[in-house]
């Protein structure tokens, strides 16, 4: 069987949004459009690749290897593409991707890893950045993308998107301090030693900026540059830490509760420079690794 590419994208993002309708907007395609290439596709297969149902669509266990497919597929094809490519284009500015601490600890990576494979002739230049200075580089056009905060980012202006959850958590040892809690406030947390990132960070830098100048006394056992550590020192019983949730891997030996503060609800949005930029397509391309990447991190 011979499959188109276009078919397939479009089938993808079907699966990634969860809606025949959402699909077909990143596509650019009207509902009837997509919703007769999906039956094409289902034709074709001779089998049903979807299950409709009055939330959205989810793929069948058929649809589901259509899917794992497809992405190999397309990421061979652009690796295809761009190998060939490198041959005849002349060098190009690298991407600028802006991001916060939070999603430089595992968001970022991840998609980079995929995308710089797929593409071994563009090159990015990663920068990080606390939202408000990302969108001022986005919207004065020194950058291609960004990863923000949407309490700092509403308004800006700049086209945005819902990438994943940034929801902050307070995590400790396990079978320690918070066995048995499902939840605390930031008062509570504040009873116990914390272990926290560098005050310049631009995590440690928005939870100041949200506990404002009557926040708790703290007592920081120490205070470290990356989330990684944060999280070993506090498996290890260090203290307490307050950390994104999606930055927790579930195999360490942690308790984790609720943060229970109006603050600590965040979601990352995905945010596009102005301007353009010379090669859009490539753009588009880091867009949807970083989407994959934050789909992996939410299951």
């Amino acid at each position: 069987m011979r499959y188109d590419l276009d078919d397939l994208r479009l089938f993808l993002h079907i699966v990634t949004e969860g809606s025949i309708t959402a699909g077909a907007r990143r596509m650019h395609l009207s509902l009837p459009s997509a919703s007769a290439r999906v039956r094409s596709l289902e034709h074709h297969a001779g089998v049903t690749l979807l299950e409709r149902g009055r939330r959205g669509v989810r793929p069948t266990p058929a649809g589901t290897t259509l899917a794992r497919h497809a992405r190999e597929v397309l990421d061979r094809t652009a690796r295809l593409e761009s190998a060939v490519a490198g041959y005849s284009r002349p060098p190009t500015a690298p991407l600028t991707l802006l991001s916060g601490g939070s999603a430089m600890h595992r968001l970022v990576p991840e998609a980079l890893v995929s995308f710089l494979r797929a593409h071994p002739d563009v090159d990015v230049r990663l920068r990080e950045c606390r939202t408000p200075e990302t969108v001022r580089l986005l919207a004065d056009g020194e950058g291609d993308l960004g990863v923000v905060v949407d309490d700092e980012a509403r308004d800006c202006g700049l086209p945005l998107e819902p990438l994943g959850d940034d929801s902050l958590v307070v995590a400790g040892q396990k079978d320690g301090i918070l066995a048995g809690r499902t939840s605390l406030t930031y008062s509570e947390v504040a009873e116990h030693p914390l272990v926290g990132l560098d005050p310049g960070s631009s995590l440690r830098r928005w939870i100041d900026r949200h506990l404002g100048p009557h926040a708790p006394a703290v007592r920081h056992r120490t205070s470290v540059a990356s989330l990684h550590t944060l999280i070993a020192l506090t498996a290890a019983g260090v203290g307490l830490a307050v950390v994104p949730r999606h930055a927790l891997d579930p195999d360490l030996p942690l308790d984790v509760c609720e943060l229970r503060e109006p603050w600590a609800r965040r979601t990352h949005l995905l945010a596009r420079g102005v301007g353009g930029s010379a090669r859009p397509e490539a753009v588009e391309s880091l867009a949807e690794h970083l989407r994959r990447a934050a789909a992996r991190g939410t299951r």
